[in-house]
């Protein structure tokens, strides 16, 4: 008897040459729709589905191959009473089941895509087809990737057979390829209908892989990089590289951290963020992208050293080339003007990412994984303005110092905790990143700064538990302060300024990062 195989598939790359070989090994082959009629107009034998169920295609293509004739075929394992019971009703079995499902994904990333065309590009028989032929994995070989092809064929040509430990593989990447596609849907409906629940009683995290990686946040590591389903635009997943070495996974982390602090200054003008292991060592503001590079290395080109830059404009070629002087790891924007690539293009190891226009944060959770387990939360998008700020000091802060104090407030949100920002004229001149302890970090953030504190706000990401900051705070001659308040020693913060005549406020707002 001939061996059976049924081929159904909607990604058509490499089906007709597996086909052919297949028919060349004595395989039966039996189809469907659209693969089998270019199997056929090729000229390679195949059998319609409709003549093995002895039942025609109906509801619109709906119901084909949903049949005993089918699933039984595929499910039936070769003891004897299940041989048995296929010669009683003249069923066929088969041995190779070669599918791939409804392009959903496809659809759903169409501009305005209908709920409608979603809904019919939901697969139903593929699926039945992929899982009967997984659970038969002892005696069905399940194919739902066209870049097996080759090696089932080699496999079939060397042996006669696909050996079990394949079939068992295959079976694997069908289950996942079939969760994966339920996945999309589940998700796409649950944003189609406005679902409430953030954290359902069962998450469902799916990636797709965009790259293996050499290694990962260490030599001994391994790694790889997902985009998720949801991946936004103008994010580090979806960003094209023009040039440049291949990202590592300290490369991807830092360019995250560079282009979610940049957006931040999105209406604000020109923006440079500079970005050493996860924090800004360099921000500014400028008239123009050159003036804000210029800025932000000022405050600290030691750090700023095999950095990653962020700008939220299209690099033109004055700050290509000022770029150019300095060894960076990354550089992402954008977009980057030809004449900036011609003078990037001579470092050839510099990444180069271009984002496309920026995009507003859709709402997203972000996850952390802990032992056994994840933890998954709300992005931190929380803004504060300025009618937001309560002022908690006799003295008032002037309109100008107002603003500066919001800038701090956006860069120190993207600091690590504990986590001072001293700021002038819209330049970061000091950070004090990652510290057990406020005044440390504040003790690093005015080192860096040296004299530039004098005449600097300063911001802290969280409340200050004594007074012992901003004494250190007058001493360096700070004129303002921002941080959330609501300690139960606010009073003694708040005389220590009030004793010096500084002003500070209250954001009534924290922004921890851990």
């Amino acid at each position: 008897m001939k061996k059976r195989a049924i081929i159904s598939v909607s990604d058509k790359t490499g089906v007709l040459e597996l086909a052919e070989q297949l028919v060349a090994l004595g395989f039966e082959i039996v189809s469907t729709g659209g693969t089998y009629k270019a199997i056929t107009e090729k000229g390679i034998p195949a059998t319609y589905v409709t003549e093995v169920t002895g039942f025609p295609e109906i509801l619109d293509g709906r119901v084909k191959t949903l049949h005993p004739f089918v699933h039984a075929g595929i499910l039936a394992m070769r003891t004897p009473e299940h041989l048995v019971q296929l010669k009683e009703h003249n069923i066929t079995p088969v041995d190779l089941v070669v599918v791939n499902l409804y392009p959903f994904k496809v659809t759903i990333a169409k501009p305005n895509v209908e709920l409608a065309d979603a809904i019919e590009n939901i697969d139903i028989g593929g699926p039945t087809m992929v899982r009967a032929a997984a659970k038969n994995y002892k005696a069905v070989a399940v194919v739902v990737n066209p870049a097996r092809y080759p090696q089932i064929v080699d496999m079939l040509k060397k042996d006669g057979k696909i050996n079990e430990a394949t079939r068992l593989e295959l079976a694997t990447e069908a289950f996942t390829h079939t969760a994966e596609y339920d996945a999309y849907i589940s998700n796409y409906l649950k944003r189609v209908c406005g679902w409430k629940e953030d954290f359902p009683e069962t998450a469902l995290i799916v990636g797709e892989k965009l790259q293996s990686m050499r290694y990962g946040e260490n030599p001994h590591q391994k790694a790889a990089f997902y985009r998720s389903l949801n991946a936004q635009i103008s994010s580090v997943a979806t960003a094209k590289q023009l040039q440049g070495k291949e990202l590592s996974y300290n490369n991807i982390v830092d360019i995250d951290a560079a282009l979610e602090l940049v957006k931040e200054f999105n209406n604000d003008g020109p923006a440079v963020v500079i970005i050493k292991h996860t924090n800004p060592c360099g921000v500014s503001l400028g008239q123009d992208l050159q003036e804000a590079y210029g800025r932000a290395l000022a405050a600290d080109p030691i750090s700023a050293y095999g950095g990653i830059v962020g700008l939220n404009g299209t690099v033109d070629a004055a700050v290509a080339k000022d770029m150019s002087q300095l060894f960076l790891e990354a550089i992402v924007a954008p977009g980057f003007l030809p004449e900036a690539l011609e003078i990037l293009s001579k470092k050839i190891n510099l990444r180069l990412l271009a984002t496309g226009a920026f995009a507003e944060n859709e709402h997203k959770l972000m996850m952390k994984n802990v032992n056994g387990g994840f933890l998954l939360q709300d992005a931190d998008s929380g803004h504060v303005e300025a009618a937001d700020l309560k002022v908690v000091t006799k003295k008032q802060p002037t309109p100008a110092e107002i603003e500066e104090l919001l800038f701090a407030w956006r860069v120190v949100k993207h600091v690590k905790s504990n986590a001072i920002v001293l700021s002038k004229d819209k330049q970061v001149v000091g950070v004090g990143a990652g510290h057990t302890n406020r005044v440390g970090a504040a003790n690093v953030a005015f080192t860096q700064a040296g004299s530039l504190s004098h005449g600097a706000v300063l911001a802290s990401e969280a409340f200050f538990p004594f007074r012992d900051t901003v004494d250190q705070a007058v001493a360096k001659g700070i004129k303002a302060i921002i941080q959330p308040g609501g300690s139960i020693r606010d009073e003694e913060s708040i005389q220590a300024c009030d004793e010096a005549g500084i002003a500070m406020v209250f954001t009534g707002m924290r922004h921890f990062k851990h």
